[in-house]
């Protein structure tokens, strides 16, 4: 790996979907933020609710993204102590205003969110390193009436956005070439990782470029791969039978795949990755201690969390990030002969279904009715006319 005198390093995001999520709170599954790992800088306190659909993960601070399209964030908003700049504010973790953001990435000391209109937002840490006087710009994001963005991908000090035509922009520290993008506009996703890119194209193949000191451009062949994420020095891609591919810095195994066919989501951090399966368990490998004096305590980052109710993940330097959707509970009250049916809105994902008997069990059909929201619940309300005596909730 390229020598660098320094420990906290930029991780790129990773979520279900790589860039975006735009789906609207009625659409889009949420649950509540659940985080493990190093916590000296308040890593792992994640903020309370059930309304979070996206994650994001930087070397010190993350960002999470709500139904109502506002963001939350937690962690570092400082340098870092073994940079010289334990003492500059850099704001990473202090989030824009707005409820129109439809995607988040976490660099090493920056942030950037995607709007609804396709134009970026990008705060925290301007430069490559905090003692160092030369500004990269990393946090400065394109303008412009003609800028409409689809994605967007923080690496170390630098950051990449997916345009609406399927072109590729970058910016920042440009040391490794890792803002020299590849020409063309038949891309549809991305991936930034400390000092190189992943980019995948619409015939299903990889793109790369940047540092390559740990084998991070020997990218995989194949026109298959659906997914693709970066992190400090290895890279993981998903392809379309659901298994995994891992290329770059394995010091601790952690760009080595896993096995299997049924994974839909890939995270990869500094040491450790993650993968999320189809029954919403999750899966993780690599390192699982700390940093420097620090290296013999257990931290567990790739450690997963039990259960089958995650519905993203992310990883940050030495900690990780889930979003976990709490089991559906319908409540069903009938007043006179109008059936009341309930479900709090971390069940966004699930559909109502109803049916007049239990035979044969193949004629479910959508509860009639448009979900009205009071007192932080869906509510359809219904004719008990209607016949319909047995109801489910089906995501």
């Amino acid at each position: 790996m390229k020598n660098r005198n320094y420990t906290m390093v930029g991780i790129s995001f990773a979520a279900l979907l790589i860039g975006l999520i735009s789906t609207p709170a009625w659409a889009a599954p949420a649950g509540k933020l659940v985080a493990w790992g190093y916590n000296e800088f308040g890593q792992t306190n994640v903020p309370s609710g059930d309304n979070f659909v996206a994650i994001a993960a930087g070397a010190g601070h993350s960002l999470a993204l709500r139904s109502d399209g506002s963001l939350a964030a937690w962690g570092l908003n400082y340098g870092h102590q073994d940079l010289g700049s334990g003492n500059i504010f850099y704001g990473q973790a202090i989030v824009p205003a707005g409820n129109d953001f439809k995607a988040i990435a976490a660099g090493a000391f920056h942030s950037v969110a995607l709007r609804t209109n396709g134009s970026l937002v990008g705060w925290g840490s301007n430069e490559i390193l905090g003692n160092d006087p030369n500004p990269t710009g990393q946090a400065t994001v394109p303008t412009g009436n003609d800028f409409v963005a689809i994605a967007a991908a923080a690496g170390g000090f630098h950051s990449l956005a997916l345009k609406a035509d399927g072109s590729l922009v970058a910016w920042g520290d440009n040391s490794e070439g890792q803002t020299n993008v590849p020409a063309g506009n038949d891309f549809v996703a991305i991936a930034a990782g400390d000092f190189h890119n992943v980019a995948l194209k619409s015939d299903g193949s990889l793109v790369v470029w940047g540092n390559n000191d740990a084998g991070q451009l020997n990218v995989p062949p194949g026109n298959d791969f659906v997914v693709v994420v970066a992190g400090w020095g290895h890279s993981l891609a998903l392809k379309s039978d659901g298994s995994m591919v891992g290329w770059g810095w394995n010091i601790n195994g952690q760009a080595t795949p896993r096995a299997g066919t049924n994974f839909v989501a890939v995270a990869a951090g500094w040491r450790h990755s993650l993968a999320l399966k189809s029954d919403g368990s999750m899966v993780g490998w690599g390192w699982n201690y700390g940093l420097g004096p620090t290296a013999a305590t257990f931290y567990g980052q790739a450690v997963p969390r039990a259960g089958t109710n995650f519905i993203a993940i992310a990883a940050g330097e030495s900690f990780s990030v889930a979003i976990q959707v709490q089991l559906p509970v319908l409540t069903i009250a009938p007043i006179g002969n109008i059936v009341v049916l309930s479900w709090s809105t971390n069940h966004t994902g699930y559909t109502l279904e109803a049916r007049t008997d239990l035979s044969p069990l193949s004629n479910w059909a959508p509860f009639p009715g448009t979900p009205t929201i009071l007192a932080n619940q869906f509510t359809v309300t219904n004719s008990v006319a209607s016949g319909n005596k047995f109801f489910r909730l089906k995501r």
